[in-house]
């Protein structure tokens, strides 16, 4: 059986790639399958964003899909900025203008604890679907820090690893990573499936 991938980010599909490999014949990234859309994630949960764009890619492809929202809950800004990380700073998807907007509404802020948090959906065509969570517990640093990752990894102090998620070698990262931690989950879902 194949399985789409709802995205085209190359760090997103490597990890999907090395966790969930030997649960399906092939897994095909939408420029695999010649698909190029911007699905709108109206959700309000992560959950509800995860099964609107893998619902839509089953309708689009007839075969099994997965998408994952994941999202940044700082505590002190009341779980922002969540199922909003990737637009945070506005509908550009600007990493750094996020980052930096994050800095300044923590600035002064002596709890910054927060966690990432992944949902991970595979819907079939039939309409039977699957859910995974991840989460992955740590605080927000005042600079960045690391060279690796992206998104919020360089603000993102992991105390598991003892650094933040961008100076983490990417099997460092995989091991504690809300992301691993949702597809370790959903491989565990799908071998009880079989």
């Amino acid at each position: 059986m194949k399985l789409a991938i709802a995205t085209n980010n190359k760090h997103k599909l490597t990890e999907i790639r090395a966790i969930l490999d030997g649960c399906f014949d092939e897994l095909l990234s939408l420029g695999d399958l010649g698909i190029d859309v911007d699905i709108e994630e109206t959700g309000a949960t992560l959950e509800e964003n995860a099964l609107i764009k893998a619902r839509e890619i089953v309708r689009l492809t007839n075969m099994p899909a997965l998408a994952d929202d994941t999202g940044l809950m700082v505590n002190a800004l009341h779980g922002a900025p969540g199922v909003y990380s990737a637009r945070y700073a506005g509908i550009e998807h600007d990493d750094k203008a996020n980052r930096d907007l994050l800095l300044k509404n923590l600035s002064g802020e002596s709890d910054r604890s927060a966690y990432f948090g992944t949902c991970i959906a595979v819907c079939y065509p039939d309409g039977k679907y699957l859910i995974a969570q991840g989460k992955v517990e740590g605080e927000i640093t005042r600079e960045e820090r690391g060279e690796g990752g992206f998104g919020y990894d360089c603000l993102f102090y992991s105390p598991e690893l003892g650094k933040t998620l961008a100076q983490a070698t990417p099997e460092e990262k995989n091991s504690v990573s809300h992301r691993g931690r949702a597809l370790r989950a959903m491989l565990k879902i799908l071998q009880e499936q079989d």
